[in-house]
């Protein structure tokens, strides 16, 4: 992978992060961005998880659950969803791909005993307890929705329940927002960066085909960084130049999310158009990859 795959491993990040930085700008440039479902890992890394999505019916068990904590009380930032578990017709396996599906629907009659009066229906779909990682390559290929009022997102956050946001870092391998068609951001909120005071870390550029084609999105952490691309091209790099747990709190476990949601205070900035409804999430797969040296380490930690 240009500019990753000439990191040979975690060791060399943190060795001269800042020389892989330079690689992978100089890299970027001179790439020409591939849809292509094949998979160019780094060096160095070894795959751990992966759902490929080859299964017909709701999604594996074994590998996602469903987040439905706050439909009762209504869901931050403001959105307007309610986030259905186990129902096909937000959340499904269909022609080899994941669909995330939100709905514009009258919600009453199904009878849900946690609905909060939400007039969308949506999934919001979490690895924690099944897939929980600390560094790695994280590499989902996807077709996002477009219409306004949608905002899908692929990210992380941490595994135990107990930190409290922004205590223990959020890693947004993307965001997109319906009104404004394929334009992808890469995020980090902290408890030092975050939107509540404005500073969060953060980039954004086109990708124009973001609604009508798969793309990869990408994410490469490692100790002291985090390097997000698309379709291996990298396109944003956040370094870690503090100890400080308010700067840096990306050093515990984290586990994935994938949803859409409806409105909010950003993804509702310019309304919600009821024809956008049913808009879909497609997700080809999901991949993890981690260091060698890394797996074997802990396994002879575990040993012994």
């Amino acid at each position: 992978m240009a500019g990753m795959a000439s990191v040979a491993g975690v060791a060399a990040l943190e060795s001269s992060p800042t020389s892989a930085a330079t690689e992978a700008s100089q890299s970027s440039a001179e790439q020409t961005p591939s849809t292509s479902a094949e998979t160019k890992v780094p060096a160095g890394f070894e795959p751990v998880w992966s759902d490929e999505f080859d299964q017909p019916g709701l999604p594996d068990p074994t590998k996602w659950k469903y987040d439905t904590h706050r439909n009762e009380q209504g869901w931050y930032n403001n959105e307007k969803q309610y986030y259905a578990a186990g129902r096909l017709e937000n959340s499904r396996v269909e022609n080899g791909n994941l669909v995330i599906e939100a709905h514009k629907e009258d919600l009453a009659p199904a009878g849900f005993a946690d609905w909060g009066g939400q007039e969308y229906s949506s999934a919001r779909l979490i690895t924690q307890g099944l897939g929980d990682w600390t560094y790695g390559f994280f590499e989902i290929r996807a077709k996002l929705p477009c219409g306004t009022g949608t905002w899908p997102a692929i990210w992380t956050l941490p595994s135990d329940p107990d930190v409290v946001w922004p205590a223990g870092g959020e890693i947004d391998i993307m965001e997109h927002v319906g009104f404004e068609p394929g334009v992808i951001h890469h995020s980090i909120h902290t408890t030092a960066f975050n939107f509540f005071r404005g500073t969060q870390k953060t980039s954004q550029h086109e990708v124009p085909t973001a609604c009508d084609a798969m793309h990869k999105y990408q994410l490469l952490w490692a100790p002291q960084l985090l390097m997000f691309a698309v379709d291996d091209a990298p396109k944003f790099l956040f370094r870690k130049e503090s100890d400080k747990q308010t700067r840096w709190p990306f050093d515990k476990p984290q586990h994935l999310l994938l949803n859409i949601a409806v409105g909010g205070t950003w993804g509702g900035q310019k309304g919600i158009d009821p024809d956008a409804f049913p808009a879909r999430m497609e997700v080809d797969y999901v991949r993890v990859y981690r260091p060698t040296s890394l797996i074997e380490a802990e396994r002879q930690g575990s040993s012994q």
